[in-house]
């Protein structure tokens, strides 16, 4: 899914930056291959599967229409999305907070398989990293930090962004949102 505010302003790049639009395009869908191709070697299912256990594993009584909300589904997909998790033993409804809801829980199982994708995430990418020097992988880390940083986005744009993130590894987001910096 590809966010707005990230679609609105690429007529305005100035000439020399189409080369590095063009170059960062091409090394997101290399990191975005590798996560996938390790995801469906963790879980045996790509889509937003993997995505779906790491957003339901940040633990708090994650709900359908919140999850729809931060991968882009319609209730219909998500719903199907859920119900191959609770099929696949890796995810549980329970009762929500006001009894009216329903909760989403990993089991042992999605924490498991969950803490997989996590781990399968961070090798996939970091060897994409071996390449460069520590010195420049301390460059090429602010450089990220500060794109992240000056993003305009929304507290459900944060969650999107991060369907992926290692909560455990990213203690302090370097995305903006309206609300102000705070933990997932």
């Amino acid at each position: 899914m590809v966010k707005l505010f990230f679609v609105r302003s690429a007529h305005i790049i100035p000439g020399m930056e189409h080369g590095i639009a063009n170059l960062l395009g091409a090394l997101s869908l290399a990191v975005m291959d590798r996560i996938e191709q390790g995801a469906r070697e963790v879980v045996g299912r790509g889509g937003e599967t993997p995505a779906a256990l790491i957003v339901i594993g940040y633990g708090q009584g994650m709900t359908n229409d919140k999850l729809r909300r931060i991968l882009g589904l319609s209730h219909s997909g998500t719903v199907r999305l859920v119900d191959r998790l609770v099929s696949d033993r890796l995810v549980e409804r329970r009762a929500g907070k006001d009894g009216r809801e329903v909760a989403l829980h990993l089991t042992a199982s999605g924490a498991a398989s969950r803490n997989e994708l996590l781990a399968s995430r961070i090798s996939a990418v970091t060897s994409l990293l071996d390449v460069l020097s520590v010195a420049e992988r301390k460059q090429l880390a602010t450089l990220i930090r500060e794109l992240l940083a000056r993003q305009d986005t929304s507290e459900m744009d944060r969650f999107t962004i991060c369907r992926m993130c290692d909560d455990r590894v990213c203690t302090n987001c370097p995305l903006p949102t309206s609300k102000g910096q705070h933990a997932r």
